[in-house]
């Protein structure tokens, strides 16, 4: 007779993780994507030459996906409870991973969208934002890539909760 340790359920937050992560990033990465190629769309209408030079947000945002993407690989090739023992906090570790990764792609999605429908807009009325719209981008940008940092340091965690 076998007892209940709750390590039988670990597996369930360690893919929860993951497809939080994958999930949340692309939220973020449609989101800035459909926002700021609304305002491309628009500033195309009074200046059409300056379309591809402001392709830059929608860019940017398709880039949030990959960063949940990478998450996701990392955390289910680490679940393999028949290979190795995965524990509780295994699996806690990797649905923090996930959210981490997961929530600062959904915030910098918005940031970017947001920044980039106004930025281009601007854009087209005064070329000299230009710059300063990148900047901003790439400050927004930057908040998903602290996410993913984080949730690769929450994931290598994982496999240390006991001495086997």
């Amino acid at each position: 007779m076998s007892t209940f340790t709750g390590d039988e359920t670990a597996p369930f937050f360690g893919f929860l993780g993951a497809a939080a992560a994958l999930v949340f990033s692309c939220m973020g990465a449609a989101y800035g994507t459909a926002k700021s190629g609304v305002g491309v769309a628009s500033m195309g209408v009074m200046r059409p030459e300056l379309v591809m030079k402001s392709i830059v947000p929608v860019v940017m945002a398709g880039v949030l996906g990959i960063y949940g993407l990478i998450i996701s690989v990392i955390i289910s090739t680490g679940i393999n409870p028949k290979a190795k023992p995965y524990y509780l906090f295994d699996g806690y570790a990797h649905l923090s991973s996930g959210l981490a990764c997961g929530l600062a792609g959904l915030s910098a999605g918005m940031a970017i969208g947001i920044v980039g429908d106004a930025g281009v807009r601007a854009n087209a009325q005064q070329p000299k934002l230009f710059v300063g719209m990148i900047l901003i981008l790439i400050f927004a940008e930057a908040l998903a890539l602290y996410g993913l940092i984080v949730g690769i340091i929450l994931s290598s965690r994982a496999g240390q909760s006991r001495a086997d």
